[in-house]
């Protein structure tokens, strides 16, 4: 299993870090939402075209240790961030797992200055509930990480943005996020990534 899934995660990352990356400006001060291990934080920040002056910090329920960048432990409650105190704020694949989603994207929203980042997947195609399921089932049932099965579609996630009072300035509906094989099945239109800024 771990021989598949370097390769798989290595690929998810280098895709992630090359969105994500377009988005930025010099010197902005960027938030991972869900960091894990920080290993994005990081690909980020290594990445060839990073604007000069990038700081990339992580927020985890749980600080791993040995992480490659600066990460903040917390477990509930408003997030330790001032209003608007970041320029960036990502949430990469947490949206999907989080019980009380609305509070936590209203809280994303508060402290972001500039670009709300969201990647997580949304159900279309043939056999698409299924697909995503059974991929976030052997992504995060390793690591006792629970799922709870539950995707937007397009225009789901519209209407979350258009509540939010947030604006969509970059969207990709389709992902080729895996390796070839791999990404046939459980990429392209199964994710869903959108850089999203306040609406005038």
């Amino acid at each position: 299993m771990a021989a598949i899934h370097g390769p798989i995660y290595r690929k998810r990352i280098e895709v992630l870090s090359d969105l994500i990356v377009a988005q930025l400006k010099p010197g902005d001060r960027v938030l991972d939402i869900g960091c894990g291990s920080g290993i994005l934080g990081a690909a980020i920040l290594a990445h060839p075209r990073c604007p000069s002056g990038v700081t990339v910090r992580g927020l985890e329920k749980l600080k791993r240790g040995n992480e490659p960048i600066d990460v903040v432990a917390h477990e509930s409650g408003p997030l330790p961030f001032a209003d608007g105190a970041l320029d960036v704020v990502i949430l990469a694949d947490v949206l999907h797992h989080e019980e009380d989603e609305a509070t936590l994207l209203s809280e994303a929203n508060r402290i972001c200055g500039r670009t709300l980042i969201i990647k997580d997947h949304k159900p279309e195609g043939l056999l698409a509930q299924s697909r995503i399921s059974f991929l976030d089932w052997a992504a995060n049932n390793p690591y006792d990480i629970k799922c709870l099965y539950r995707y937007h579609r397009r225009a789901e996630w519209q209407s979350i943005f258009k509540q939010l009072g947030l604006k969509p300035r970059a969207e990709e509906t389709s992902i080729d996020l895996y390796p070839p094989l791999f990404n046939a099945v459980f990429g392209k239109r199964l994710q869903y990534f959108v850089a999203l800024e306040k609406a005038a």
